[in-house]
């Protein structure tokens, strides 16, 4: 018999229980809720090549949305796959829309940072994160959108990472080891890199 204790929490489970929360009356969780669920999808609007102010728009009008239909979401188990297929859908009508699909890169610009570095230790920091993009550009377009997913959460839900990327669920931890190999591979072989 499994205790529940020692199963781990998964994100889509800490996102139902915080949408239980804010259905419940505690609008705070909604907060929480937008922390943890945000990074996910936003790449999975990026995934679907908007650029970053498009993907910040379709992931702004998806938490509208839940909010308008918040109780009309029967599972809140669901709430995380909900809003991972909305964002998908809205992303493919702001494409469709535009009437252009623009094949981009993920950018060191992208990442929202915010630190009390001094100037010349940010300088070092941006060296290095241009270094490594560069290694991250090389990889496969799959690899860098699965670790554009995987990056951003504590514990990926794996079945919701499946179904944003188009992949199977059993292919997610191989090919991410891959593709982490691929890319430690990548660092190693570059002398100016340095851990």
């Amino acid at each position: 018999m499994i205790d529940a204790e020692s199963v781990p929490e998964t994100q889509s489970s800490r996102a139902a229980d915080l949408f239980r929360a804010f259905r419940a009356g505690d609008e705070a969780k909604m907060g929480d809720l937008v922390a943890l669920l945000t990074p996910l999808l936003w790449h999975t609007a990026r995934a679907q090549r908007l650029d970053a102010q498009a993907a910040e728009d379709v992931v702004q009008m998806s938490w509208l949305a839940l909010v308008r239909s918040a109780e009309a979401i029967v599972e809140p188990q669901a709430v995380m796959q909900w809003l991972i297929v909305t964002v998908r859908r809205e992303a493919w009508r702001m494409v469709k829309k535009s009437d252009r699909v623009e094949p981009r890169e993920f950018e060191a610009d992208d990442l929202v940072t915010s630190s009390g570095d001094l100037p010349e230790e940010q300088v070092i920091r941006d060296q290095g994160d241009s270094r490594l993009w560069q290694h991250i550009g090389q990889l496969s377009e799959r690899c860098r959108a699965l670790l554009r997913v995987v990056a951003f959460a504590d514990r990926p839900d794996y079945a919701s990472v499946a179904e944003a990327l188009g992949m199977p669920v059993g292919s997610i931890g191989p090919t991410r080891g891959r593709c982490l190999a691929k890319l430690r591979q990548l660092l190693a072989d570059d002398p100016a890199w340095e851990l």
